[in-house]
C-alpha cells in the first residue's frame, strides 16, 4: 500500500502565528500523536538556520510540536548536531547560545535546546545497517538515547545534492561529525588558479587547516581536506571547484544511509513534518540573507521519510512548472538520495496525498 502523506495548504506570505495554526491541524490530523508515549523523551529536530538566515522555520511552528508532546504526556527537547564547518553552529556552546538568539530558547518554546553529538560533535554510536556504502554509520548519540523522533524540516536546494529536505535533515543533520565527514569524502574541492585573489578567507574558514598558500594562491590539500564544502560558502570569486556530477550521487546515497542509522532503531517512534515554506535556493546553513525562490505551498506530514520528500519535489513541480531541486541546482539529480533512500527499505516512494481541510 502507499504511504500516507498529509498536506495542509496555506496562503504565501503568512504570518507566523497562522502558520503556527497550520502546523498544529497538521499535526492532530496526520496521526503524528501516535509516535509519542507518556513519559517518552521526545526528540525534536530542528534546524535554526546560520547567524544572518532569516527563512529557517519559524519557532513559532516549532512550539506547537513542543506543546502537542507534552500533551501526551511526552518530554521533549529539541535537538541538533555540530557542524564540520565554522560559523555559530560549530560546537555545543556557540550552537545553543545561537539557537536562542533566534528564538528557540527554552522560554520561547518551552522545551529545552539539547545537542545530540555532545559539546564538540563527536559525542556518538555506531548503529548497524545494511547498507550498499556503508554496513555501519556514525549517529549522535542523543538521538539514540530518545525514545520518539518527530523531525522538522525546511525543504530548499542544496549545492551538493540538489535537494536538501527530510533525508539530509536527518542524515547530515544527525550524524555524527565523524558521520558528517564519511558523507562528504568523495566531494573532494580543488582551487581554480586564474580565479583566486588569494583573499585568504577560505584558509581562515576551513575547518581542517587544509588550505594553504602556494605560488601565490590558495591551495587545497587534499590528503586534509574533508570535502565539507566551506572553502565554497565563503569564496566570492568563483575560484573553488567540485566535480559535482562524479561525486554528488555518493554523498546523497552516503546521506540517504545515515539517514536510516538514525531511525532504524525506532520503528513506528518517528514522524516528519516538511515546511513548504519561505523555500531558498541555498539551504539554511549559509551565513546569508536569502530570499525565496517559490511562493509558499504549505506544510506536509507523514510517517514516511521517502514519501515526505518525494512529495515535496512533486508538489514544487505541480505549482511552479519545475521541482525545488531543478530550480535551485538543475545538474543536479535529487532523486538519487530518494530513490536510494527507498532502495534500503527506510520508505515508499509510492504515496498518497491528503489534503486537509
Amino acid at each position: 500500500m502507499p504511504a500516507n502523506v498529509y498536506f495542509i495548504p496555506v496562503t504565501d506570505a503568512l504570518p507566523p502565528t497562522e502558520q503556527a495554526q497550520a502546523m498544529a491541524k497538521i499535526f492532530e490530523y496526520s496521526g503524528a500523536a501516535q509516535v509519542v508515549g507518556r513519559n517518552d523523551f521526545v526528540a525534536i529536530k530542528v534546524h535554526v538556520g546560520e547567524k544572518k538566515n532569516t527563512t529557517h522555520v519559524r519557532p513559532e511552528l516549532v512550539k506547537e510540536v513542543v506543546q502537542k508532546a507534552k500533551a501526551l504526556g511526552g518530554q521533549p527537547f529539541l535537538t541538533e548536531t555540530s557542524t564540520l564547518y565554522k560559523g555559530e553552529r560549530e560546537n555545543a556552546v556557540k550552537h545553543i547560545m545561537h539557537a536562542h538568539n533566534h528564538g528557540f530558547g527554552i522560554e520561547n518554546v518551552g522545551a529545552p535546546f539539547i545537542m545530540a553529538d555532545g559539546l564538540a560533535g563527536n559525542t556518538e554510536y555506531e548503529v548497524t545497517i545494511d547498507g550498499e556504502l556503508h554496513k555501519s554509520v556514525k549517529v549522535a548519540r542523543e538521538i539514540l538515547s530518545a525514545d520518539s523522533l518527530l523531525v522538522v524540516s525546511h525543504p530548499t536546494g542544496h549545492i551538493a545534492a540538489g535537494l536538501g529536505a527530510c533525508i539530509k535533515n536527518l542524515g547530515m543533520g544527525l550524524a555524527s561529525r565523524m558521520g558528517k565527514m564519511r558523507q562528504h569524502s568523495a566531494m573532494l574541492p580543488e582551487v581554480a588558479d586564474k580565479t583566486c585573489q588569494f583573499c585568504q578567507k577560505c584558509i581562515k574558514w576551513c575547518p581542517q587547516g587544509a588550505i594553504v598558500e602556494k605560488g601565490g594562491k590558495a591551495y587545497i590539500v587534499s590528503e586534509k581536506c574533508i570535502g565539507c564544502g566551506e572553502c565554497l560558502a565563503v569564496c566570492r570569486f568563483d575560484a573553488v571547484k567540485y566535480d559535482w556530477n562524479a561525486e554528488s550521487g555518493y554523498m546523497q546515497r552516503s546521506m540517504a544511509e545515515h539517514a536510516y542509522g538514525a531511525v532504524i532503531g525506532k520503528p513506528g517512534k518517528c514522524f516528519y513534518f516538511n515546511v513548504l515554506i519561505d523555500m531558498t535556493k541555498d539551504c539554511d546553513c549559509f551565513n546569508v540573507k536569502q530570499s525565496k525562490l517559490i511562493p509558499d505551498i504549505g506544510i506536509l506530514a507523514s510517517s514516511d521519510p521517502v514519501a515526505i520528500d518525494k512529495a515535496t519535489l512533486d508538489l514544487t513541480a505541480k505549482a511552479h512548472g519545475k521541482t525545488l531541486a531543478e530550480m535551485s541546482y538543475a545538474h543536479h539529480d535529487a532523486m538519487i538520495q530518494i530513490g536510494h533512500a527507498a532502495k534500503i527499505g527506510m520508505g515508499l516512494l509510492d504515496y498518497q496525498l491528503i489534503t486537509v481541510d
